[in-house]
């Protein structure tokens, strides 16, 4: 089972490359974030047109979040993370395909740092934190797949002296990112790819970053120990990056036996 997240930036400005994507990979699963668009103006039948089903939970013009699942339909679980019954951004989506359990996850970006956007980012980790905790407590394969809008290690950027204001690297934020891997979540990614120095899967659309391989590892694919024990491959998929008019993120996956 190949288990993919895609931060589109805008499903319907992206979507020949979702659809060109979908039919080159066919990816079991999906995860998508960013659609930007309201529930009722998702593009459900060209989706469904590739084959593929789909639950979401979308935002008129930011966020949104969606399960695709190939040739079959995800079980939607919920939307939203519970904490905070005032939180209307769409963030978050968790459904059933097959065995597994899969999340969609935006987390907030956080910038500019000092701001409130900064520390809704920090609470929104601490409420994720949370819904971790109870997803390992069902002692199931679950994979936590999306923008996490986090850098965990220095060298998952490209510069550490050009970005150290950044919300992505603020210690807060990685700290966060810590407490919720050591309840016992794999960086698929990383364990997969341990020694791989540019392992990126985002790069701005300014300043060259792509053409310079200037980039972040900002999107991730946390498995539970009982998905762990079924990794077998995890990837980038960087072409889908270079393609006209192609989302500042590429896919991210992993494979699960």
């Amino acid at each position: 089972m190949k288990i993919a997240s895609y931060n589109l930036n805008g499903i319907r400005a992206r979507l020949p490359r979702l659809i060109e994507w979908l039919e080159r990979e066919k990816p079991e699963v999906v995860c998508l974030q960013e659609l930007k668009c309201a529930d009722e103006s998702l593009p459900i039948a060209d989706i469904e047109a590739a084959g593929y089903g789909a639950v979401w939970h979308g935002q008129k013009g930011f966020n949104g979040v969606a399960v695709l699942a190939r040739e079959d339909s995800p079980k939607l679980r919920r939307t939203g993370l519970p904490g905070d019954p005032d939180d209307t951004h769409s963030r978050y989506i968790e459904a059933e395909v097959g065995d597994v359990i899969v999340a969609s996850i935006y987390l907030p970006n956080g910038n500019p740092v000092g701001t409130e956007k900064f520390d809704y980012k920090i609470r929104w980790m601490e409420r994720l934190e949370a819904r971790a905790a109870e997803l390992l407590a069902e002692e199931r394969a679950v994979v936590l797949a999306g923008d996490w809008n986090v850098v965990p290690e220095d060298r998952d950027v490209f510069s550490t002296r050009a970005t150290q204001h950044d919300a992505v690297m603020q210690p807060e934020a990685r700290q966060a990112w810590r407490r919720i891997v050591h309840q016992g979540w794999t960086d698929s990614l990383r364990a997969m790819h341990p020694d791989e120095p540019k392992l990126y899967t985002f790069w701005d659309y300014t300043a060259g970053c792509w053409q310079r391989d200037l980039g972040f590892r900002l999107d991730h694919l946390l498995c539970s120990p009982e998905a762990a024990d079924r990794l077998r491959a995890a990837g980038v998929d960087k072409w889908a990056r270079a393609q006209e008019k192609a989302s500042d993120h590429a896919p991210t996956w992993v494979e699960l036996r």
